[in-house]
């Protein structure tokens, strides 16, 4: 639901019903594609591969249907403060299906210079670690984990720290209860299971050895798991270990339980100007940390923004992450999100994030992407080398000013690629109500909540999928274990 403190009322809204909070709420055909009644079961966030050769088609509308999407994992958050609740008013909520360009009124309270964000630079500890021991089993609905004796709050005025967490054969099949799986893809599962040692829920993705191996993805799933080893922010997935047999690789991550925002966009149609704000500037906060690591993320799409259940952001899917110092020029990523120095492999820097989250925030605030041209790469990619953007009236005149200067293909032009780096981004006009200290500590309140139970394991927005035949954990051969001895 969006929220808004307007005279102080705190009137919730639904992003996708046109009506004003006091009259009768409409009820929708939740069998209906398309609908745009934010019920809990039209929200069905799917998991995949690290193999990223999704097939997507199109619908009418231009947008993306949910492919075979990433893994949904990730740490649980803390409650958010209604303190922070969005600063302006929505006006008498306007339907995001019809007049999703929104107001100048901005999401969050105000403005101190944006400081350079890090996050926790110590091991995950404590009761979230699967093998720690509670004292009480912990069901509470909202629950919140606290952060052991080795964290630090995520603070500001200092870049990210590389933190290496030890993972390497941390956990065994044994320490885990399996209960149901949560999604599939080209070479493995994610299921749903639960630790024996402190009761608490989490997700693990199995990969076939032998599939992956195929699949010509060693180096970008090893890559995936030496980047989730480095990282550790409020808007990032966590890796809690890693271990494997002679036929599975695993990867223990949190369960994150309120599913894609690809999932919210496409019912919506377009996000409100405030609502798409609130989300990219969690997006912007993230990728400042990871630049700050020379880590590039390479993959920015809706499909791969995960809500928790409080309805903040969590990026997931690092297998197109790459520590890069400099340059480099490996063609990867989704069509509609690449920039032309990758389209024509051109050498590309970190700036090729920025282009994306250019593309993201046009999405949000359009319902689609650019330089979509009926579903076929070949078209999008002349688009791209073409970079004629069609902006509809509706964008506000500074979200189109920040979309102009990260939508470039001028390098010299491209903000995060400037002198002062990503600082550009934070500091352009678009931004400025954002309070970006207590955005990073997550005191401004979502503008949507997902309808989900925190803490029990509340797999109700998944899809069911039928469970592996295959008994995990037997002994044989291992034939690829020497692709991944990180594991």
């Amino acid at each position: 639901m969006l929220t808004t403190s307007a005279l102080g009322l705190g009137v919730r809204l639904d992003p996708a019903v046109s009506r004003a909070p006091w009259e009768a709420p409409v009820q929708y055909n939740r069998d209906v594609e398309g609908s745009s009644g934010l019920d809990e079961d039209t929200f069905m966030p799917t998991l995949g591969s690290v193999f990223k050769k999704k097939k997507k088609d199109k619908d009418e509308k231009g947008h993306k249907d949910a492919g075979p999407a990433d893994t949904i994992l990730e740490e649980p958050p803390a409650t958010p403060s209604t303190e922070g609740s969005l600063s302006q008013s929505l006006g008498s909520a306007p339907s995001t299906a019809t007049t999703a360009n929104s107001h100048s009124g901005g999401i969050i309270s105000t403005g101190k210079p944006p400081p350079s964000p890090t996050a926790s630079t110590g091991p995950p500890t404590g009761k979230d670690d699967p093998m720690a021991t509670p004292t009480a089993p912990d069901t509470a609905p909202n629950a919140h984990p606290t952060a052991g004796p080795g964290h630090k709050a995520p603070g500001h005025g200092q870049k990210g720290e590389t933190v290496y967490r030890t993972t390497k054969g941390k956990y065994t099949l044994s320490d885990f209860t399996f209960q149901r799986t949560l999604g599939t893809g080209s070479f493995g599962r994610v299921h749903l299971v639960q630790s024996k040692h402190n009761l608490r829920f989490y997700a693990v993705k199995v990969l076939k050895k032998a599939q992956v191996v195929k699949m010509k993805q060693v180096e970008h799933t090893n890559d995936e798991r030496r980047m989730l080893q480095r990282v550790k922010h409020p808007f990032l997935i966590t890796l809690w270990g890693t271990f494997q047999d002679s036929r599975n690789l695993y990867m223990v991550m949190d369960f994150i339980e309120g599913g894609e925002l690809f999932s919210l966009l496409r019912k919506s149609q377009r996000f409100p100007n405030p609502v798409a704000k609130f989300y990219a500037a969690e997006v912007a906060l993230a990728l400042d940390y990871l630049h700050s690591l020379n880590i590039i993320y390479r993959d920015l799409k809706p499909e791969n923004l995960l809500l928790d259940r409080h309805g903040h952001l969590k990026i997931t899917d690092f297998g197109f992450a790459k520590e890069v110092p400099d340059i480099t020029w490996t063609l990867c990523g989704t069509p509609d999100y690449l920039a032309p120095e990758v389209v024509s492999s051109k050498g590309y820097n970190k700036s090729v994030d920025w282009w994306s989250l250019g593309i993201l925030i046009f999405e949000m605030l359009c319902g689609y992407t650019p330089f979509w041209d009926g579903g076929s790469p070949m078209k999008i990619y002349e688009n791209i080398l073409r970079a004629k953007v069609k902006y509809p009236a509706y964008i506000h005149p500074d979200a189109m000013d920040l979309l102009h200067q990260l939508i470039t293909p001028d390098l010299t032009k491209r903000l995060g690629n400037l002198f002062h780096g990503s600082r550009s981004v934070l500091e352009h006009a678009w931004f400025a109500e954002v309070n970006w200290e207590r955005l990073l500590s997550k005191q401004i309140e979502p503008p949507y909540v997902p309808p989900v139970r925190g803490g029990i394991g509340d797999a109700s927005l998944f899809d069911k999928y039928p469970e592996e035949t295959e008994e995990y954990g037997k002994d044989g051969p291992d034939q690829h274990g020497h692709y991944f001895t990180d594991f």
